[in-house]
């Protein structure tokens, strides 16, 4: 008895995928396969349909019958990698019989069991393959695939499709100029259902752009100066350009008294320790008075 390889059961979102393609699967289509193989093959495909196929011995029959020598060695041995190697074989041979890779089944979806659906519209599109290259029997099934119709145009009749624009590019049966206005200049819409006016010349600033029907230059002053703002609700009084507002600072306190020129040293005078710089020596008395006085307040400093 053949033993073959088990895969273990399918959870989650794997379990819900291989629900929904054994849903897929036809029962009327297999025995109408199943016909169809046997009249082709000669050889009957017992039950279950899916596990007649898996030794791949009949798989291999069926293409070499279509096409002749497609598989070189057939094995019967009951290993599992020979029966492997049989489907391996047909799937080879269908691809160079002419069928496209997304109509062929793997070689784990027979022999696993993993895609039963996938194989059954292997098999029916190798059987359309078959009857679109004149092989034909008894049992209908496929479909026959369209034959090419090769076309052959002369060089003249290309350059005359030049001329017409295709529908896919639309069309300019519709096109018109009539209203247009020169290069570079704006179009105006005018709507007598909105009530609005007609532009009567170029100079009108439509209400698509905007207006400037409340606009005026009132108050406006020259380029770069500050223009005063003035609420009578909060009692603010109009103010020159001359006066520094508060947000600027103030200049009510400021005073350049008691400056001297510009890079000379400003004395500060303390009467405390100082002697007056006011009082004008009279005389020597009055000079030794004051060598006196600041030598004194000299020895009083040192003390």
């Amino acid at each position: 008895m053949t033993t073959h390889f088990s895969r273990g059961p399918s959870f989650g979102m794997s379990a819900e995928v291989k629900i929904k393609l054994a849903q897929k699967y036809d029962p009327r289509k297999e025995e109408e396969l199943r016909l169809w193989i046997q009249e082709v093959t000669g050889r009957r495909v017992g039950d279950p349909f899916m596990e007649g196929l898996k030794d791949g011995v009949i798989l291999c029959e069926l293409i070499n019958k279509l096409q002749p020598g497609s598989v070189k060695k057939i094995s019967n041995s009951p290993q599992n990698w020979h029966q492997l190697e049989n489907i391996g074989n047909f799937v080879r041979a269908i691809t160079e019989y002419g069928l496209k890779p997304h109509d062929i089944f793997e070689a784990n979806d027979l022999f696993e069991n993993m895609n039963h659906t996938q194989v059954q519209s292997t098999l029916i599109t190798l059987a359309g393959m078959a009857k679109s290259k004149g092989y034909h029997c008894k049992y209908d099934i496929g479909v026959k695939y369209a034959e090419k119709q090769q076309r052959q145009f002369n060089p003249s009749q290309l350059k005359e499709g030049r001329n017409i624009i295709g529908l896919q590019m639309g069309t300019n049966k519709f096109a018109s100029q009539k209203g247009m206005t020169s290069y570079g200049t704006r179009r105006h819409l005018y709507d007598p259902k909105a009530g609005m006016d007609n532009p009567l010349d170029q100079s009108t600033i439509s209400l698509q752009m905007g207006t400037n029907k409340g606009a005026n230059q009132a108050g406006m002053t020259a380029p770069g100066t500050k223009r005063q703002i003035f609420d009578k609700k909060l009692d603010m009084e109009s103010c020159d350009t001359a006066t520094v507002s508060l947000q600027m600072g103030t200049n009510k306190v400021a005073s350049q008294t008691g400056m001297t020129v510009y890079g000379l040293p400003r004395q500060v005078y303390d009467s405390k320790y100082c002697v007056n710089p006011h009082e004008q020596a009279g005389g020597e008395d009055a000079g030794e008075d004051h060598g006196y006085g600041s030598q004194q307040n000299y020895h009083n400093y040192s003390d």
